[in-house]
């Protein structure tokens, strides 16, 4: 698997000919540029400009599979489940669905917006995420202490944080005692590059 982050909460991950998109972006965004990519499968964590791009998902005949709230659904060799919680994206109190996908034999956790480190304990008593995708902006989602919260309570392998400043990245780098951190431009990931991995935060470039 090969994840890329574009901006805000949207990154990208491909296995071969399949790829995904978290959090795409509309052209009706004030804050982010919008997606220019087509993808297999395009997950709508909150229905918010800046994260509901699902028509700038397509390319010709690369239409998405949208999906954009909780429940069960599987494509090819993905499986997702979405669960229900909570986000004040926008100044607003909104429904935010955090995903659980397998993917290329991986699991990963994708938090879009939320605000909050109560999570369902279905979703909490699942196994530890290889991949954990979380805000850290705070303002209507969580802040880098939140995030870190999170992270450890989920034992994640991998955490990568998304919609962020340079003030709250800082801020979390030093929460997760990673401040030697760099941006990469892209990770990519096998089964066995995360046996051994524990809470290493990995920064993606936009």
């Amino acid at each position: 698997m090969i994840l890329t982050y574009h901006t805000g909460s949207c990154i990208k991950a491909t296995s071969g000919d399949t790829s995904i998109v978290f959090g795409p972006v509309s052209k009706e965004s004030k804050a982010f540029k919008p997606t220019n990519f087509g993808v297999d499968v395009a997950l709508i964590s909150v229905n918010h400009a800046d994260m509901n791009g699902a028509a700038e998902a397509a390319r010709g005949e690369k239409q998405p599979f949208v999906i954009s709230g909780p429940g069960e659904y599987e494509l090819k060799d993905i499986t997702v489940s979405g669960f229900g919680s909570t986000s004040g994206w926008g100044k607003e109190e909104r429904i935010n669905t955090v995903y659980s996908i397998t993917f290329d034999g991986l699991h990963v956790l994708y938090c879009g917006a939320l605000n909050t480190t109560d999570l369902p304990e279905e979703l909490v008593e699942m196994d530890a995420p290889d991949v954990l995708i979380v805000p850290i902006g705070g303002e209507g989602m969580l802040d880098p202490a939140g995030a870190q919260k999170l992270s450890v309570k989920l034992e994640a392998k991998i955490v990568i944080p998304v919609l962020f400043d340079a003030a709250s990245l800082k801020t979390f780098l030093k929460e997760a005692g990673a401040e030697g951190t760099k941006a990469v431009d892209k990770l990519t990931l096998k089964v066995k590059d995360i046996v051994d991995k524990q809470n290493e935060v990995v920064v993606l470039e936009a």
